[in-house]
């Protein structure tokens, strides 16, 4: 099958502003357990979004990273602080965040304001980890050149052996960033290109609720 041929008719569901809750925030948590179907192949991560940043020109960058909690009304993810998207946030805090939920053709797009976590909340999270993905964080100095997969399994496996039997700190360079969201667009797919698009707009003391055209 060649690329212009692939297509899929979306027809699992509708949505309409009468069935969503009037808070944002409900309808995402509503739409992620439903996402959370037991019978998932196992590879399906359903806490997978992608990240946009941009820099201080204007040029954006996107990659998949994992929501790890939502917290008065804000969603939480951990990376490299001194990474590329690490770099970007501290210039620029505008990002967007977005799902796809193939399994139930719904879409989540995601507007706001970027801010790091509170330092005893990453360290916490950190310690929860498992200790291969601990040692990873500190090895890892995330978007930098390397001379080898080789060279980077080498400080591992040293680390690993320096820690042996100890708690690992959470590197100062490690943490959390909490996204305040500011827009939601809860999009599922329908018949012809129809698509339902039902938008959440911050109006400062509410949300303004609109359907857009698809």
């Amino acid at each position: 099958m060649s690329i212009h041929e692939m297509r899929k008719t979306y027809s699992m569901a509708g949505l309409s502003k009468k069935d969503v809750a009037p808070d944002p925030m409900v309808q995402f948590q509503r739409w992620f357990e439903e996402a959370m179907q037991p019978d998932l192949p196992a590879w399906v991560e359903v806490n997978a979004m992608t990240l946009s940043t941009a820099d201080a020109e204007g040029m954006v960058t996107s990659r998949v990273v994992l929501l790890k909690g939502i917290e008065g009304g804000r969603l939480c993810f951990y990376t490299n602080y001194d990474s590329k998207k690490g770099q970007q946030m501290a210039l620029n805090p505008q990002v967007s965040l977005c799902f796809l939920w193939g399994h139930l053709q719904r879409q989540v797009r995601i507007e706001g304001t970027v801010t790091k976590s509170d330092r005893g909340q990453s360290s916490n999270y950190f310690r929860s980890r498992p200790r291969d993905s601990q040692l990873g964080a500190h090895v890892s100095q995330q978007s930098s050149v390397i001379d080898s997969y080789g060279s980077l399994q080498d400080e591992f496996t040293a680390l690993a052996l320096r820690y042996e039997g100890q708690e690992i700190p959470c590197p100062d360079h490690w943490g959390g960033y909490d996204v305040q969201p500011n827009r939601f667009e809860f999009w599922q797919g329908r018949p012809g290109r129809l698509h339902d698009r039902i938008c959440y707009r911050n109006t400062g003391d509410q949300w303004q609720l609109v359907r857009l055209s698809p």
